[in-house]
């Protein structure tokens, strides 16, 4: 009835073993099949984009992903865990100009705006293929066979009517916020975007000495890193110890 028990564990067998009978067993559909009439709780994949392949960062975003589903399916809901695919963003684009050899949005003028963005299209599904093996591999239970996809004009749609129902809500309102931005691509940045591209230099720093006015060969002594800005100097910020 029961399987030896080796002393000798293989992990890796075992898991494939197991993962082998989810699919067969048809384990994620009948979670659903099970508790089609319960209370709903619903998981939208903040979704990855499919032009990079997987990393060990995503097993680890995907862990908590699949933590939180399978806990709700124990408490006996009915678990909608949808899966997506990100394609838009800079980093699409950035990835096809590299491809193309371009250096700046007048090479993507002269190419074409359209063929461009087809070329774009093209690329955000590369790596479809592996992010189905590693999800499947990981264990993380998610309905990829249905994904909802930011290019879609469904999407897109839906988009623009929640941004609708806001404003007819009274919550949007005109601001003001510092962003980074690209001159380069000609378009604000965000913070992971900003991240993509940092890089470890090394830079000047100068050590400064500002003598006291009213004691004679007595100085502060500063470091900066930025001894570009000293001409603009102003006064100096001293703590009393």
């Amino acid at each position: 009835m029961f399987k030896e028990v080796s002393s000798k564990v293989d992990f890796v067998k075992l898991e494939k073993e197991i993962l082998s009978f989810w699919q067969k067993s048809r384990i994620f559909k009948k979670s659903l099949e099970l508790r089609k009439d319960a209370p709903r709780w619903v998981f939208y994949e903040g979704p990855p984009t499919a032009n990079g392949l997987p990393h060990v960062g995503h097993v680890l975003t995907r862990v908590f992903k699949d933590l939180f589903p399978r806990y709700r399916t124990m408490k006996g809901y009915y678990v909608l865990r949808k899966g997506g695919w990100d394609t838009h963003g800079l980093p699409v684009e950035l990835e096809v100009e590299k491809e193309l050899g371009f250096s700046g949005k007048p090479a993507i003028e002269e190419y074409g705006v359209a063929e461009f963005n087809q070329r774009c299209r093209e690329s955000v599904f590369r790596y479809v293929n592996e992010w189905y093996q590693t999800s499947e591999r990981i264990g993380f239970w998610i309905d990829m066979d249905d994904p909802y996809v930011t290019l879609s004009n469904e999407y897109i749609e839906s988009v623009w009517w929640i941004l609708k129902r806001i404003w007819e809500m009274g919550l949007l309102y005109e601001d003001y916020k510092v962003v980074p931005y690209c001159p380069r691509c000609g378009t604000p940045l965000s913070s992971h975007e900003l991240a993509q591209g940092y890089a470890t230099a090394e830079d000047p720093s100068v050590y400064v000495k500002f003598p006291l006015r009213d004691e004679p060969g007595t100085y502060f002594l500063v470091w900066t890193t930025t001894p570009w800005t000293l001409p603009g100097n102003v006064a100096l910020a001293v703590h009393p110890d």
